[in-house]
């Protein structure tokens, strides 16, 4: 479920004079709407700099998560936007963090960012997980998966983001070509084999219009699916269609329907193509 958001101003007076310690006086405020995780999520600006601040209470249930970004970021060099500083003061946990400029990504076919995202997602392959506490991907997907055995096709060791929402990918049209794009919002952060989140990539190619072939033609542009055994992407397939069944189910909107509609396009995609 989504967090109820508020405004920057609404913030207790010392936990604002502790953010403008590392900004200076605040100069504009804009409030942000994307993302589902923050209570606080604006754009800042002063006359030393801008940052991009997500915040929580420290007494949310998902608190959890800021502590999860700010424990990952250091790790995170030219996959998403440095962490400047952190704020935990008047029960509140808020973080700053580089302000990137450019637009969510457009997965739609045919689309010019698709280059990119998958350029990044190669990166992220790349970059080595840190030894930091995450969950392992077997675990998060041990109540969705068809069979218990289907589980060994989804642990590793590599780093993964999981949540590959096109909000959660900012592409700067005006940096140099290959180097366009930034994950944001780490929360979710996993550790499992190196090809999930080029899975996870395909089923948001198919809620954006993608036939699922299309969309796996896509997920082959990371050369980590080519080491994923066809049986453990069918599993993976049909795990992540209960999932969006679940989450449909729980919080019906058109996104979520989107997604549950994508998911079971995939599987069945999976179990007679």
């Amino acid at each position: 479920m989504a967090t109820t958001r508020i405004g920057h101003d609404r913030l207790p007076p010392a936990a604002r004079a502790a953010v403008e310690e590392h900004t200076g006086p605040l100069l504009t405020i804009e409030e942000t709407a994307e993302g589902f995780n923050s209570e606080i999520s604006s754009r800042v600006t002063s006359t030393t700099g801008t940052w991009h601040i997500k915040g929580l209470r420290t007494d949310h249930p998902r608190a959890w998560t800021q502590h999860r970004e700010a424990t990952i970021a250091p790790f995170l060099t030219n996959l998403a936007p440095a962490l400047h500083w952190r704020v935990e003061t008047a029960g509140w946990d808020l973080l700053g963090f580089e302000a990137l400029n450019g637009h969510h990504a457009n997965y739609a076919p045919n689309s010019p960012d698709l280059p990119e995202v998958a350029t990044l997602l190669r990166r992220l392959n790349e970059t080595p997980c840190p030894d930091i506490e995450l969950r392992q991907a077997e675990q998060r997907l041990e109540h969705y998966a068809a069979h218990p055995d289907d589980l060994r096709h989804f642990a590793g060791t590599r780093l993964l983001h999981t949540d590959l929402n096109n909000t959660n990918i900012l592409v700067n049209a005006h940096a140099p070509q290959g180097d366009q794009a930034r994950l944001v919002d780490w929360a979710w952060a996993t550790r499992g084999a190196a090809w999930l989140d080029a899975g996870y990539w395909t089923i948001w190619l198919i809620a954006a219009g993608h036939t699922p072939a299309s969309a796996e033609h896509w997920a082959a542009e990371i050369p980590a699916w080519h080491t994923a055994p066809a049986e453990g992407i069918t599993a993976f397939a049909a795990a992540n269609a209960n999932i969006w069944s679940d989450i449909s189910n729980s919080n019906p909107d058109p996104w979520t329907l989107r997604l549950a509609t994508a998911a079971d396009a995939w599987h069945a995609h999976r179990r007679t193509g």
